[in-house]
């Protein structure tokens, strides 16, 4: 329970860094955050990407609070990678969760990382490109 609310609380402030982002910049997040959820399926435990390798059996990682921190860093290149962190493992982590608090926090996240590729449709076939980039998990 106090997971799902510390999630909430962080995701509230990464939506409203998204939602504060240019249309060209959103679409170059979608594209940074696709990448970091494929690497992040590419690992034995994808909700602990960016944790360290010690931490492994822990319930929940490091990533969405490292992404979290980077994601308020003034550097705007140092903020996208963090908010692609933040939005990789917290997809991870709330996709096959057993725990029905955090359902509505992958919905949200969903439709956030929805909106990031809708944002680039000023280009043709830019969905197409998106989902076919070498990162696609």
């Amino acid at each position: 329970m106090t997971r799902a609310r510390q999630l909430q609380r962080q995701f509230r402030q990464i939506e409203r860094s998204v939602s504060a982002l240019p249309v060209r910049t959103r679409s170059r997040l979608g594209l940074m955050a696709l990448r970091e959820i494929g690497q992040a399926s590419k690992c034995e435990f994808p909700h602990l990407y960016g944790t360290a390798p010690e931490q492994r059996y822990a319930a929940w990682g490091q990533g969405t609070d490292i992404g979290y921190s980077r994601a308020q860093s003034e550097n705007p290149e140092v903020a996208l990678r963090g908010i692609a962190l933040w939005l990789a493992v917290a997809y991870h982590e709330t996709k096959d969760s057993p725990y029905t608090a955090l359902q509505p926090q992958h919905r949200q996240l969903l439709r956030v990382l929805r909106e990031l590729r809708d944002a680039g449709g000023e280009q043709p076939n830019s969905v197409a490109q998106w989902m076919r980039s070498g990162a696609a998990a």
